[in-house]
């Protein structure tokens, strides 16, 4: 079998499908491409275990993309694979309404390539995380769930990857979780620790150097011993993560749902996604460099 991801274009235009690919294969992703939501919908049952990402158009005749979402959305063997809603129709209502029904990434019509290569790869990415969770062995996650509390100390991406499997593990529903705790403990590090403000980081993924300039921060005097603490404890009830860096901050109650204004952006939906999805509750505190999260375990 082939190590190449594979993506799904649901598209009715024929020369937008073309586009697409072209730019996609030119990156080494294999293409599959239905015509509506319908034929996309088929496509996706009989490849459920190869597609990484869908490419959805909004706009289709016999079913629209909203429609196929729903229909996914509902499906727990497909709800997972990753959605970048592909639309010229840009108002905030129509934005929000995809968000809701659970379109975290999105392309505008016409696209620019760099910007569709981003997503892309930021959407495998949180699959790929997802689907190693699910696969990850059964009796480390049986000897986590002994842990009552327990405190990490970390300073890189690697270090942020490999603690958010752990720590998931002690979950209910790791898949859940995986992808909140991984974006909570990556914006730790960069916007907190390191300082990479929001628009620096929109440039640096557009870029592709993104990585480089953290590891390159990291190595940078007023950088370098900085470090994020997670404290994670459970009772019978309840599992409480606090996560607390070493920056100054940021106004966190504009990231705590995905803005429209934002939806196109290669980033930007981490915190959103921790707080609508993975996450029963969560709180900042203070000036917003430390956050409680929150699961409620079914009794």
């Amino acid at each position: 079998m082939s190590d190449k991801q594979t993506i799904l274009i649901i598209d009715d235009e024929p020369f937008n499908v073309e586009i697409l690919a072209e730019h996609l294969h030119d990156e080494c992703y294999n293409i599959i491409s239905a015509e509506n939501g319908h034929l996309g919908l088929e496509l996706l049952k009989q490849n459920k275990d190869i597609i990484d990402v869908i490419l959805l158009d909004r706009m289709m005749p016999v079913m629209n993309g909203m429609e196929f979402l729903e229909i996914i959305k509902k499906d727990n063997s497909l709800k997972n694979i990753p959605i970048i809603m592909q639309t010229a129709a840009s108002t905030d209502s129509e934005i929000s309404e995809g968000i809701n029904a659970g379109a975290y990434y999105y392309l505008t019509k016409p696209f620019q390539p760099d910007i569709l290569l981003s997503l892309v790869k930021a959407a495998i990415n949180d699959y790929l995380r997802q689907k190693e969770i699910n696969t990850s062995n059964l009796s480390y996650d049986t000897v986590c769930r002994l842990i009552n509390e327990v405190e990490f100390h970390f300073k890189t991406l690697d270090e942020a990857d490999t603690l958010s499997k752990m720590i998931s593990k002690l979950y209910p529903d790791s898949v859940k979780v995986i992808m909140g705790i991984t974006e909570l403990l990556i914006n730790s590090v960069e916007h907190g620790n390191l300082a990479i403000s929001y628009k620096e980081k929109t440039q640096l993924i557009t870029n592709g150097n993104w990585e480089d300039e953290i590891n390159n921060r990291l190595q940078q005097e007023q950088y370098k011993e900085k470090f994020t603490s997670i404290r994670l404890t459970q009772d019978s009830s309840s599992i409480k993560l606090v996560i607390k860096d070493q920056g100054k901050g940021f106004n966190f109650k504009n990231y705590l749902k995905v803005a429209p204004k934002r939806a196109f952006d290669p980033h930007g939906r981490g915190i959103a996604v921790a707080a609508m999805i993975s996450f029963d509750k969560i709180e900042f505190i203070g000036s917003g460099n430390e956050v409680h999260c929150y699961v409620k375990k079914t009794i």
